[in-house]
C-alpha cells in the first residue's frame, strides 16, 4: 500500500460506519457552535449527480497552515476540475487529489497523490469535533503528511477528533453534499463517472 493510499485507511472506515449508526444524523457543524465567521470561504461549484455550490467558512485560526495551502491551490485553479473518488454513504465525501483526481486524466490512481506543494504538519485541535458538515483533511498514516486531500462529514465521526485536522465547516449548500455520488468500490471508491468540483474559489 502506498504512502497515498492509506488516506483514511480501511479499519478507520470501518469503525467509522460503525460510530455514524451509532450516532445518527442529529449532531451537526451548527450544532457545535460553528457558523459562517469571517473567511475566507471555499466556494466549490460541483457537477454530477449532484449539482449546485458548497461553501466552506475555512478556519484560520484553528489551522492556519492547512488553510493557507488549500486557499493557495484554489487561487491557482489546481482544484478545478478535481473528482470526489472516495464517498461512503453515512460517512463522507473526499476529494482534493490535486495530481491524480482531475476530470480527463486516469482516475484508477485518484486519491493515492496530493499537490506539488510540500506536505504540511498536523494541527489538531481538541476544542472541535468531527460533526456533519465539518471539512477534515486527508493523511496518511504520518500525523504529518496531509497536502490537498480533504473529506466532508455527512454525519458525526467523533473517532476522528484528535487525529485529523479540522479546516472548516460547510455553511451552504450541505443538501448538495448530501447528493454527491456514493461508491461502491473497496473503501468507498467511485467507479464509473465521480462527481467534479469543476470550478473552486476563495472569496474573503
Amino acid at each position: 500500500m502506498s504512502r497515498f493510499d492509506t488516506y483514511l485507511a480501511a479499519g478507520i472506515f470501518a469503525a467509522g460506519v460503525a460510530v455514524v449508526g451509532a450516532y445518527g444524523l442529529s449532531q451537526s457543524a451548527q450544532a457545535q457552535g460553528f457558523e459562517d465567521g469571517p473567511g475566507p470561504n471555499l466556494v466549490i461549484d460541483i457537477a454530477g449527480e449532484a449539482n449546485g455550490t458548497v461553501v466552506i467558512d475555512l478556519l484560520p485560526d484553528v489551522a492556519p497552515l492547512h488553510v493557507a495551502q488549500i486557499t493557495s491551490l484554489a487561487a491557482e485553479g489546481a482544484y478545478d476540475n478535481v473528482v470526489f473518488h472516495r464517498v461512503i454513504d453515512g460517512f463522507m465525501a473526499q476529494t482534493g487529489d490535486v495530481s491524480n483526481g482531475k476530470v480527463g486524466g486516469d482516475l484508477s490512481m485518484a486519491g493515492m497523490g496530493g499537490s506539488n506543494l510540500p506536505d504540511i504538519p498536523a494541527e489538531f485541535t481538541k476544542d472541535l469535533s468531527f460533526q456533519r458538515g465539518v471539512v477534515g483533511m486527508a493523511r496518511s498514516q504520518n500525523p504529518d503528511s496531509a497536502n490537498s486531500q480533504f473529506f466532508i462529514m455527512f454525519a458525526p465521526g467523533e473517532f476522528l477528533d484528535g487525529q485529523y485536522t479540522i479546516v472548516g465547516n460547510v455553511v451552504s449548500g450541505m443538501e448538495v453534499v448530501d447528493a454527491i455520488k456514493r461508491g461502491t468500490g473497496r473503501n468507498g471508491e467511485v467507479s464509473g463517472a465521480p462527481d467534479v468540483m469543476v470550478k473552486v474559489s476563495v472569496q474573503d
